[in-house]
């Protein structure tokens, strides 16, 4: 079976590297249709073809109005690519533009989409918009069972709804933690909760912050907040930098909104055999709660946060626990478990 795996606006190259490697191992011809990746290397191509063409300008401009431009110039061609590509499925990972897309986007063969966000930020109230997407899809990827019936009640049929957990990224990272580090690791924004993170960790005296990610909302306040409490390791890290970050961590900090699925930043920090903190936001505290991989913690509880994180750092025997519980789910959690339950889906519409 010949598939192209699509991400146009290259949102998520290591899911979408490590999804089509694990279709090449499932014995699946593969095919990897994106744009160049603006903030630092991709992975290794391992055994598909990589075509990174798509807004091949806007990847090369550096100011924001100029590559939007750019990008809406380039789109018509974009989706050309898609309706030509030559391939007996399609499993597109992002919708680039929903309200244009949800008219124009065509394919040759069956369609498959993944809803990483459910309904991305964006462009979340535009509720006609996503319905009239979501009927252009034959299959639909969820990564939580809270994923599919949020799209059962939008309205998406049962028929067309697989749930394929998020796996792990796996990495083994020098364990050098001092017993008392909590990480905040992944793209900083609005949603994350990080003022929630801060606050917890000032309430535990025994506790430092490392945030590691690259900003995308002012810090200033933030830093003041925190002061000698916390670390900053700011700017788009690479996989070196990312897996020094996990081994500095005792447990790292989820404390999100309800406005995405699930998290790879979560998923990496579990593939590390971090244990995590987790508000019961989307997937991410079925993924902790299945496994025992740390503490889920109703959402916006910054005192029930603070309390998990506490009995974490303080107790020995619940963190050797919750490690047990996240390299048990580093495990299960495996790219070819999901390679498999793609390629079965896939089967469904051959």
């Amino acid at each position: 079976m010949r598939v192209v795996v699509a991400d146009p606006p290259a949102y998520t190259p290591p899911y979408d590297y490590a999804l089509s490697a694990a279709l090449v191992r499932q014995g699946l011809d593969v095919r990897l249709l994106t744009s160049r990746f603006r903030f630092g290397a991709v992975p290794p191509a391992a055994g598909f073809a990589v075509d990174d063409s798509l807004y091949g300008l806007s990847t090369r401009l550096r100011g924001r109005h100029g590559r939007l431009a750019a990008k809406a110039l380039g789109h018509p061609r974009a989706l050309a690519k898609l309706a030509t590509a030559r391939c007996d499925l399609l499993h597109l990972q992002w919708v680039s533009a929903p309200e244009s897309d949800s008219w124009l986007l065509r394919t040759r063969g069956p369609l498959v989409f993944t809803a990483h966000d459910l309904l991305p930020r964006r462009t979340a109230r535009r509720t006609s918009t996503w319905r009239r997407l979501f009927r252009r899809f034959d299959r639909v990827v969820t990564h939580s069972e809270h994923g599919r019936r949020s799209l059962e009640a939008f309205g998406v049929p049962t028929s067309k709804l697989r749930v394929i957990a998020h796996p792990a990224f796996r990495s083994e990272p020098v364990r050098d933690d001092d017993g008392h580090t909590v990480l905040a690791l992944g793209v900083i924004r609005s949603y994350k909760g990080l003022p929630d993170a801060i606050e917890a960790v000032l309430g535990l005296p025994e506790a430092r912050l490392l945030v590691a990610g690259d900003p995308r909302i002012p810090l200033d306040d933030l830093r003041r907040a925190a002061g000698d409490r916390a670390e900053w390791r700011l700017g788009y890290l690479n996989e070196h930098e990312i897996v020094l970050a996990l081994g500095a961590a005792t447990v790292a900090v989820f404390p999100y909104r309800a406005e995405l699925d699930q998290s790879g930043a979560l998923l990496q920090a579990i593939g590390a055999g971090v244990p995590a903190v987790v508000y019961d936001v989307g997937g991410l505290g079925e993924v902790v709660g299945a496994f025992g991989a740390g503490r889920v913690v109703p959402p916006g509880d910054v005192t029930g946060l603070r309390t998990a994180l506490g009995e974490l750092l303080r107790d020995g025997e619940a963190l050797a626990e919750a490690r047990a519980g996240a390299a048990q789910a580093r495990e299960n959690l495996s790219w070819d478990r999901a390679g498999n339950e793609h390629r079965m889906l896939y089967e469904e519409l051959a």
